[in-house]
This record gives structure tokens, C-alpha cells and sequence, in this order.
């Protein structure tokens, strides 16, 4: 098992709206990531989202309302359902995700496609290998 320090992870990175993998579990990413400008509306299809405000303020749009999410909140976006999101300021973002999510339907420009692992390969193995996570 290996101990994730967020605060330290966020640093690694350089850009916004790009989603990197702090760790493994159950079939589930758990994923960091930093915002800050507008998401456009997209859907995930068949898979809820989970996020966990960890700094800043996050807005997250739906065609008939939206929600403040604020640091300490927790929110799941539904499956199947049209979202943006707005983020004004810096935001830190925990997401939990099946390891075959993708968050690349409806990326800003010059964002990339797939989660960028921020633990080393050496650092985590398959479920079952002691002393790994």
C-alpha cells in the first residue's frame, strides 16, 4: 500500500480541466484534478459522476438549474444527465470513476483525453498484491 498526499499531487500538476489518477481501487480511479474556466455540456452515458470540492467553488449547470458546490461538498451527477461546469477560480477536485470512464466527450481546447496516472506504475498493482496499492 501506498500513502497519496493530495496536496503534493496537486502541485505535479500544469494544466487545468486534465484529470490524473491518484490511485486504484475495486475497479474504481480515484482521480485529482484541476479546474478553472467553463467545461461544455456533455453526458456521461450509463456511468454516475462523484466529485468531493476540495478547494475553490465549483458551479455545475444543468439545463433547468444549477448547483454551487463549495469546498467540503460532496455531489454525484447522475447518469445519462447534460452538465457543465464553471469553475471562476482554482478548484481542486477528487473524482471516483470505473477505470474505463473517460472524461474526453466534450473537452475545452487544448485539453487532454485521457487521466494521467500521478503515482508511479511501481507504486500500485493489482488487487491482492501485499505491501502495493
Amino acid at each position: 500500500m501506498q500513502k497519496v498526499n493530495i496536496a503534493e499531487k496537486f502541485r505535479v500538476f500544469d494544466k487545468y480541466w486534465q484529470s490524473k489518477v491518484a490511485c486504484e481501487f475495486n475497479g474504481q480511479h480515484v482521480k485529482l484534478a484541476k479546474l478553472k474556466g467553463e467545461f461544455e455540456w456533455h453526458v456521461h452515458k450509463g456511468e454516475d459522476e462523484f466529485y468531493l470540492m476540495l478547494k475553490g467553488q465549483l458551479i455545475v449547470g444543468f439545463r433547468d438549474r444549477e448547483v454551487t458546490l463549495n469546498e467540503g461538498d460532496l455531489f454525484v451527477i447522475s447518469a445519462n444527465t447534460e452538465h457543465r461546469l464553471t469553475a471562476r477560480e482554482d478548484v481542486h477536485l477528487l473524482l471516483i470513476d470505473p477505470t474505463v470512464t473517460s472524461h474526453a466527450e466534450a473537452p475545452p481546447a487544448g485539453a487532454e483525453s485521457k487521466p494521467t496516472p500521478i503515482v508511479k506504475a511501481s507504486e500500485t498493482a493489482p488487487a491482492g498484491e501485499p505491501g502495493k496499492s
